[in-house]
C-alpha cells in the first residue's frame, strides 16, 4: 500500500469516505453521511484502490444479509496512515507559519501551470447534468473556467469562497497576440505580456505574466511577431483545467 494515495489536501473527502465505510459497513450509507451521490462514493473507492496498488474495500452485493462493505487489511492501514499524516501535517503548520511554505505542498505533477485561485460559482445545465462549470477567481481579477464532473465536484467539496490550485498543461495553452480574431468558443482567454520565448522549428514555448503577477506557460505555432514585452493572451479550454485543494 502506497502512501501517496493520501493526497496532499488536509481534509481529503475519499479518506473520509473510506473511513465512513469502515464504520458503516455500508457505500451507500456512507455516501449519505458524507452528503455525496453513490457514485461518487465509488469514484473516489476506485481512485484510492488505484492509487494504493490493491483492494481497499471488500464489497459484496444482495444475499441473506442485504449486502455490505468491509475495509480490507490495506484499507485499514491506510486510514492509519493517513491519521498519522494529518497528525504531522498540523504540528508542521503549528511551527512554520509561513506563506511561502505553500509551494511545498503542492501536488508533483508534469503539468507546469499552476495557479492559485477561488472558487467563485458553480453552474450546470440542471441537476441531473453530470457536468459542472466551475468559474474561478484568479488573484488578478480574470476569471478561469473548468469544466468537471459532479462527482468530482463533490468529492472536492467545491463551494463559493473554497480556494483551490487550477493546473494545466503547458500544451493545452495556446499563446495568441492580443488582436487574434476572438470568436466566443468557451474558452478562457488571459491576457498578459510575454516574459520570454524560446524558439522552435514548429512551435515556440511563452512564457506569459498576467497582471496579477502570475506565470503561465504555452506555446504558439511558428513563426509568430511574439517577442519579449509582446502583449498577449493565453486560450485553453476549460476541460483542460484540473482543480486540486490547497
Amino acid at each position: 500500500m502506497s502512501t501517496q494515495s493520501l493526497g496532499y489536501a488536509q481534509a481529503d473527502k475519499r479518506i473520509e469516505l473510506l473511513r465512513r465505510v469502515g464504520e458503516s459497513g455500508s457505500i451507500s450509507q456512507a455516501a449519505r453521511s458524507a452528503g455525496v451521490s453513490y457514485k461518487a462514493a465509488w469514484q473516489a473507492i476506485h481512485t484510492l484502490t488505484n492509487l494504493a496498488g490493491e483492494p481497499l474495500v471488500d464489497s459484496s452485493v444482495g444475499g441473506a444479509g442485504g449486502g455490505g462493505a468491509r475495509l480490507t487489511a490495506a484499507g485499514a492501514r491506510l486510514l492509519h496512515a493517513a491519521e498519522q499524516m494529518d497528525a504531522a501535517r498540523h504540528d508542521v503548520l503549528a511551527r512554520i507559519n509561513d506563506p511561502a511554505a505553500q509551494a511545498l505542498a503542492a501536488p508533483r505533477t508534469s503539468m507546469r501551470n499552476h495557479l492559485p485561485c477561488t472558487v467563485a460559482r458553480l453552474d450546470s445545465a440542471g441537476p441531473g447534468d453530470p457536468l459542472v462549470r466551475v468559474l474561478l477567481a484568479l488573484p488578478d481579477s480574470n476569471g478561469l473556467a473548468s469544466l468537471v464532473t459532479r462527482e468530482s465536484a463533490q468529492l472536492l467539496g467545491l463551494a463559493p469562497g473554497l480556494e483551490l490550485l487550477a493546473l494545466c498543461k503547458a500544451t493545452a495553452v495556446q499563446i495568441e497576440p492580443m488582436n487574434a480574431l476572438a470568436l466566443y468558443d468557451g474558452a478562457n482567454r488571459l491576457p498578459g505580456r510575454v516574459l520570454r520565448a524560446a524558439r522552435g522549428s514548429r512551435h515556440d514555448e511563452l512564457t506569459l505574466t498576467l497582471a496579477g503577477g502570475l506565470q503561465l506557460v504555452g506555446f504558439a505555432p511558428h513563426p509568430n511577431r511574439l517577442r519579449a514585452g509582446s502583449r498577449a493572451q493565453a486560450r485553453v479550454e476549460p476541460s483542460a483545467v484540473v482543480l486540486a485543494l490547497r
